[in-house]
């Protein structure tokens, strides 16, 4: 199963994500504990391509593709951005990273999903679930 959609970069247009979210939820039949981790990457990963990706420039579009099989739920998420350095983020854990607002996103998405790819110079990250 394949479900996407793409949206203007503006953090109201979230809510369009989460209900996306939901239903593929309810679809799979997936376990709260795993709906909750799709949900908070797939959020913080669209949060971070509208706010600093596409710098909410509401021209820019995030787009966002779900891919679904038995076994895994590939989460695709685009934005229009110049992309970033994501070898180069520090961990916010560390004691002198406490204070830092950014990084947290990654760090969650990270945590969250069983794994993480970047690509097109970090404008594009692939969340991989197992189901």
């Amino acid at each position: 199963m394949k479900k996407s959609i793409s949206i203007q970069s503006t953090l109201d247009n979230i809510t369009h994500i989460e209900k996306l979210v939901d239903e593929i939820s309810e679809q799979c039949k997936l376990s709260s504990d795993i709906y909750g981790k799709i949900l908070i990457a797939t959020i913080e990963a669209v949060n971070n391509s509208i706010t600093h990706g596409n710098k909410y420039d509401i021209s820019k579009t995030v787009d966002v593709a779900f891919q679904i099989n038995d076994s895994s739920i590939h989460i695709y998420v685009k934005d229009q951005g110049p992309g970033f350095n994501y070898h180069d983020i520090p961990d916010p854990t560390r004691p002198e990273n406490i204070e830092n607002v950014s990084g947290r996103g990654v760090f969650l998405m990270r945590n969250l999903a069983d794994s993480i790819e970047f690509d097109d110079n970090g404008s594009k990250v692939e969340l991989i679930f197992h189901i």
